[in-house]
């Protein structure tokens, strides 16, 4: 297999060329047993799946392999997110597989949330016999028609002897240039039919070639406008984690100066705790990071795509602003924002391509001088920092709880958030110091995410601690894979943070729906009209009993209502390591995320906490 983009990723799994007699051997095998020897050699060690009619011929010899470990997940979309999860924190392609019909379609949603965020994902599906295509048969889906929009490249197998080059190409594509989901959907016939294989396979990709060198002119045009501005700002997003470009970034960063803002799917990839980090930017970000962004000269923007999040609204963004955007994908440079120097590359070579040319500008006598615009940051940062305040009434804060989590666990910890509240309150309590220790769903904020993907991220990095942030909605949606975790010896821990509620749909009607919380409620029944809330935190009732659940399903299950106990708890957690462990944490149902810039305004409106403005001090406006 010919390798189209350089070596600048995390370690891939890719196809390998044994070399020699054995590797051009033809073994006489079913087209099943081809999957399974194929995916031995793109390097695929786990699976995530549920067997089914169409793809149930690869479930036997996948019995039979030594290198291929399959987990069985209790959903397909547990198998899909978990797969996500495995990808995010180890760097390789993560595998899926599910049958035809509903057990494909159960995928879409992880696929499209794998598409939204960069993923290197392979889903394999089984289909229908090739002669049953388009008949409405039995369990039939056009799975390749409708994951199309959602997925990097997809295809449709009828002959065995595609296999082999057909794996190759789809790890080869998930891999390389912009990651992102792959689907293979095989014909039942093609699995059970007689073909042979070869090793390496001749691929075929005559139009896919990712550029990942940048063009010298432009890195010589982003390193003079780097040192010739006075207000910079590096704004880096998950492209550059994705890239392996993270040691660069640092080096670039100190090498300039400027200030960093890191977005949500980037978290990681520069220290939070380094003085020149400002914080995650957008909807609820950093105070400091929002507005230095909106004052800023100069935005030296790396694998980042201008999301309506972090932007608000569009024409108002960074006004006084240069853009150099630095992306691999060249689709994203000008979607959203025009840029002034447009870099086609690699993060990991753009980024290292910077540094010796700002280093170029530097031997020169060109540094640039970011005193005063540092003299405002330090004052953003000093007056707006992010905060919460305890509940009067003694009970637990959510924010205090993700905190405390944040500060007793081992510092190589993995966290995966779900979609809400508790994401937004992850993000900016706990401090990410390395990269690939955050696991979130950003782009298509799909609720659920959290469980099977810290199972995907435990099955993948055994040797980390992982703990899933989850919301009592989200948790709701998938928690049945708690039972794959405890049957499969994947010990993941969850904090569930039970305000009783669908807690950020309930603080938009309590901003913006005069407090009718229509639905929101979790924890009352019909007789509940949503306009009376039940007043004390995680509310009365309890349906389900997360612990009484989460202990049939094989976990270790607490719960915690006292700040008291709250370190004692999470302790006892961080201690048990053989299985799972869950622990409903009772919280407060009106704690709310600030700082927030609501949906459709300027970034200009950020507001710092609830009714508090912030004042900048300056006439720039």
């Amino acid at each position: 297999m010919t390798e189209q983009a350089s070596g600048a990723h995390h370690p891939q799994p890719r196809a390998r060329h044994s070399g020699g007699p054995q590797s051009a051997a033809v073994e006489h095998v079913t087209g099943a047993q081809s999957l399974i020897r194929s995916l031995e050699e793109v390097g695929a060690d786990t699976v995530f799946g549920i067997p089914g009619g169409a793809i149930l011929p690869a479930y036997d010899p996948m019995m039979d392999s030594s290198k291929v470990r399959h987990v069985l997940v209790r959903h397909e979309q547990g198998a899909g997110h978990a797969a996500t999860g495995y990808a995010q924190a180890t760097g390789r392609v993560g595998v899926c597989m599910a049958t035809s019909g509903p057990g494909a379609t159960n995928l879409v949603t992880p696929i499209a949330d794998a598409h939204m965020d960069s993923v290197p994902l392979v889903a394999i599906t089984g289909q229908v016999a090739s002669k049953a295509i388009g008949t409405d048969a039995f369990q039939e889906a056009d799975i390749c028609g409708i994951t199309m929009p959602i997925t990097k490249h997809n295809f449709l197998v009828t002959d065995p002897a595609e296999i082999p080059r057909t794996i190759a190409e789809a790890f080869h594509i998930a891999a390389t240039g912009r990651p992102g989901p792959v689907l293979v959907d095989i014909a039942k016939d093609a699995l059970q039919a007689q073909t042979t294989f070869t090793w390496p396979p001749h691929t075929e990709l005559p139009g896919y070639r990712p550029v990942t060198k940048p063009h010298a002119k432009q890195i010589r045009e982003a390193a003079r406008l780097i040192v010739e501005s006075k207000r910079p700002v590096l704004y880096v997003g998950g492209g550059v984690m994705k890239a392996g470009a993270t040691a660069e970034l640092k080096v670039l960063a100190e090498l300039t100066g400027a200030p960093v803002t890191t977005t949500l799917m980037a978290l990681g990839s520069f220290p939070d705790s380094h003085p020149q980090h400002v914080g995650m930017p957008g909807m609820h970000g950093a105070v400091t990071a929002v507005t230095a962004l909106q004052k800023s000269d100069l935005l030296i923007t790396l694998g980042a795509r201008f999301d309506d999040r972090v932007t608000g609204k569009l024409d108002s963004f960074a006004p006084y602003a240069k853009v150099v955007h630095a992306d691999i994908d060249p689709a994203e440079i000008g979607k959203n924002r025009a840029a002034d120097v447009p870099i086609v590359g690699d993060a990991r070579e753009v980024i290292a391509d910077l540094i010796v040319a700002v280093q170029v500008e530097h031997d020169a006598g060109h540094k640039g001088d970011y005193t005063a615009w540092w003299k405002d940051l330090n004052r953003w940062r000093d007056t707006y920092p992010l905060g919460y305040d305890l509940p009067e009434d003694g009970t637990l804060s959510p924010q205090q709880v993700i905190e405390r989590i944040g500060k007793l666990a081992p510092a190589d910890t993995i966290y995966a958030a779900g979609v809400g509240q508790h994401q937004m309150w992850a993000a900016h309590f706990i401090g990410y110091e390395q990269p690939s220790t955050w696991l979130n769903s950003g782009g298509a904020g799909t609720m659920g995410y959290a469980v099977p993907a810290a199972m995907g991220a435990k099955a993948g990095r055994p040797d980390r601690t992982v703990w899933a942030i989850d919301g009592d909605g989200c948790f709701q949606m998938t928690n049945q894979e708690l039972v794959t975790c405890a049957l499969n010896n994947i010990p993941i821990k969850v904090a569930i943070i039970n305000n009783g509620a669908l807690g950020m749909v309930r603080q938009w009607q309590t901003l913006f729906y005069n407090q009718r919380y229509s639905n929101t409620v979790l924890h009352s029944g019909p007789e509940s009209n949503g306009l009376v809330t039940a007043g004390k935190a995680g509310g009365g009732t309890r349906v389900p009993d997360f612990v009484k659940l989460s202990e049939a399903m094989g976990c270790v299950a607490m719960r915690c209502e006292d700040p008291a106990e709250l370190d004692a708890v999470i302790a006892k957690a961080n201690a048990i390591n053989d299985r799972p462990v869950v622990i409903d944490f009772i919280v407060h149902e009106d704690a709310q995320v600030w700082p927030m810039v609501a949906a459709g305004t300027s970034n200009d409106e950020v507001m710092a906490a609830r009714g508090v403005r912030p004042d900048f001090g300056d006439n720039e406006d």
